[in-house]
């Protein structure tokens, strides 16, 4: 049981840049059709990769075993911590977003229409420069949490290491 609920450490940079590909795609997809069930699709992936890494998330299972070493066939190791961060802050959007969709299904409240659209488009602006870029705004974030303290260097010793290399 404590293998299913871990995060790997190093992950695999083209699997994330892959995951956040699909991201993109469900994300805008769930802006388009403004559907509760894409929205808590979403949500579940991000819920399955912050407790499991790519174990339990369909997305993360097609990156890993399909997309990167059948399709792509490459590899560069980054640091896992700063990865489950901003799979922690896009779980965050991702529910925020299925509550809004809910609660405007519900109640007819455009602001919770609008609300949703707003949230979408962070979401999927911030997974797009992850897969196009690379650049991860939740490991971007990670660094100054590390760096001013309120993440402490043991959570992830190697972006001590990487950060005193630049």
């Amino acid at each position: 049981m404590n293998g299913i609920f871990s995060f790997p450490n190093p992950v695999n940079e083209y699997a994330a840049r892959s995951v956040a590909t699909m991201v993109v795609i469900l994300a805008t997809a769930t802006l388009i059709l403004n559907s509760v069930w894409l929205a808590g699709f979403l949500a579940y992936g991000f819920i399955a990769r912050v407790l499991t890494g790519p174990t339990l998330s369909p997305m993360g299972q097609l990156a890993t075993r399909i997309i990167v070493p059948k399709i792509l066939k490459k590899t560069k190791f980054v640091p896992g911590p700063p990865k489950r961060f901003a799979q922690f802050i896009g779980l965050v959007f991702s529910i925020s977003i299925l509550l809004c969709i809910i609660v405007f299904q519900n109640n007819q409240s455009e602001a919770f229409l609008t609300y949703s659209r707003v949230l979408l488009g962070v979401l999927i602006s911030f997974a797009f420069l992850e897969a196009v870029i690379p650049f991860c705004a939740g490991c971007f974030v990670f660094g100054y949490l590390m760096k001013f303290g309120i993440i402490p260097e043991s959570v992830c010793e190697a972006c001590v290491v990487n950060s005193e290399e630049n």
